[in-house]
């Protein structure tokens, strides 16, 4: 599930939304109130169940071969989504649905590398919400490795030590690190 041209997505586990309000989520870490939403390239990493957390990572210009073997993996793509197997079940079993919005009342949010698209007035959709269908599926068709671990904050840190771009969302749902 991705947007078609002019147009980004807000992915959610709530198919009645008719209209988005700005508002300041609750984890946010700027005062400001948005509507978010993402634009194709970045569409994959709200392909979860909302609260799961998951470390992804993938290979950038100036990522070294040692770094794209290690964290990706040799012959594996250009991409990694990692879960925890606490999480393998609601990934098969979450019913989610992506909104598509008109991309023209967004701008990008975030420094070098924007992650999202956000909207200061409030925004209609296109149309009714859509089903993504099978997580799973999803990641299998864009061909972004999907990875179960015991847990994250292994493979999160030797992510974020490495030369790859990443992103990590919604970590404090984690299991506590190992000891």
């Amino acid at each position: 599930m991705r947007p078609e041209p002019g147009q980004v997505l807000h992915f959610s586990e709530d198919p009645t939304i008719t209209r988005f309000v700005p508002h300041v989520a609750a984890t946010a870490r700027q005062p400001d109130a948005y509507v978010w939403a993402v634009d194709y390239g970045r569409a994959p990493d709200y392909w979860f169940p909302r609260r799961c957390p998951r470390a992804m990572a993938w290979v950038r210009d100036t990522t070294t071969d040692a770094d794209r073997d290690r964290v990706i993996g040799p012959g594996c793509g250009d991409r990694v989504h990692a879960i925890e197997y606490g999480w393998l079940e609601a990934m098969r079993t979450t019913r989610l649905y992506a909104y598509r919005l008109p991309a023209d009342v967004f701008r990008p949010f975030g420094e070098n590398e924007p992650y999202a698209h956000v909207a200061t007035e409030p925004v209609v959709p296109l149309g009714p919400a859509e089903p993504v269908g099978d997580l799973i599926a999803c990641h299998a068709a864009a061909g972004i490795q999907l990875r179960v671990l015991d847990n994250l904050w292994p493979y999160w840190d030797a992510v974020i030590a490495s030369s790859v771009s990443f992103s990590g969302i919604r970590l404090r749902n984690a299991k506590p690190r190992p000891q």
